[in-house]
This record gives structure tokens, sequence and C-alpha cells, in this order.
């Protein structure tokens, strides 16, 4: 076997995982099952990872990784603020519906976490990572925006990760219409608005 750096098979080993767990859901999938997905011996797998929890906590960070960089990719500085803001929510609404086995995951893994003595901290640390990401989103446009949100940006960082949340379910539930245009377009005037632009932009 090629030997790798530690946190190249981490990350081997994490994409492992959320193939496996996509698959074949979070309780029934073991240690050994996702050594096996990613073609590596068990002893490997507890050198990476000390824990199922520490596991688990690279799974969420992972998943977020991947629809954020779609997301930050597709909110570069358009001609307006609302222009911004519908383009980073198509580009997520995009990636839910290429990917919804993901993001199916990661509300399996809040329950999972949340039944799971000991796991509780997991949950929590998951929102708060989405809360977190919607703060470094909002801080990455203020300086070419040039906007002034009307509430305190944690507070708003909070409630986008909340709704975001919702609609990403309904979305799971509903089928692709549940994103359809107009309601993109109601959700974008909305945060629109919770933004609020600024006279003064730099470009």
């Amino acid at each position: 076997m090629a030997r790798m750096p530690s946190a190249e098979r981490r990350r081997q080993l994490t994409e492992a995982a959320i193939r496996a767990m996509t698959r074949d859901g979070v309780a029934r999938t073991t240690t050994r099952s996702i050594a096996a997905e990613a073609g590596v011996s068990l002893s490997v797998f507890h050198y990476c990872f000390e824990s199922k929890q520490a596991l688990l906590e690279s799974v969420i960070a992972t998943i977020t990784d991947h629809y954020i960089a779609v997301v930050k990719e597709a909110i570069q500085p358009k001609s307006t603020l609302r222009e911004t803001v519908r383009a980073g929510f198509q580009a997520y609404w995009d990636h839910v519906a290429a990917h919804p086995g993901e993001h199916m995951l990661t509300y399996e893994l809040t329950q999972y976490a949340l039944r799971q003595p000991g796991f509780e901290h997991l949950a929590r640390r998951q929102y708060e990572l989405y809360a977190d990401t919607y703060t470094e989103l909002l801080e990455q446009l203020r300086p070419s925006m040039g906007f002034a949100p009307r509430v305190p940006v944690p507070a708003l960082a909070r409630y986008l990760a909340a709704m975001t949340d919702g609609l990403t379910l309904s979305l799971l539930v509903l089928g692709h219409d549940a994103a359809s245009a107009d309601v993109l377009d109601t959700i974008t005037d909305h945060v629109a608005g919770l933004v609020g632009e600024t006279e003064t932009r730099t470009v």
C-alpha cells in the first residue's frame, strides 16, 4: 500500500465514510466498512481517527465544504446585491438537487448525534458550523458589495442557516419543484432586504 500524508489519508477515509453512509445509513456504517470502502486496513482507520466522534465531525465539515465551495464561486459580486444573492442560492439548490444523498445524510447525522449519549455536541457543532459558514460568506461579500446588514451579522447568519436548513429538507421531500424560480426569487428578495445594500460600493 502506498504511503501518503496522514492529512490526505484522513480526507480519503472521510470521503469513503460519506459514500458508505449515504448508501447504507449512519447506524449501519461501521469502521470496518469505511476502511473497506477506502481500500485500507482497519488499523489505518484507527491511526487516522481516534474515535467515531472524530470521524463524524470530519464528515460534517467535509460535506459542508463541498457545497460551500460551489456557493463561494457563485457569489462573486454581480452588478447588484440581489443578483449576487440569487446566484448563491441557485448554486446551493442546484447542489442539493445534484447530490440529494449527501444532504439527506446531514439530517441523519443530526438525529444520530442527538440520540447517541456523548455525541450530542456533534449536532450542536454541526449547526454552529452552518452559522459560521454564513458569517464567512457575508464577510466575503461586504467589502465588494458595500452593504450594511439591518440585523447583527451573527443573528443574520443563524437565521440564514435555519432558513436554508428548512428549505433543504423541503426540497428533499418535495423534489426540485420546492425550489422553483418563484420560491428562490422570494427568498432572495427577503434576504437582500435583510442584508441592506448601501449607496457606496467598491468595484
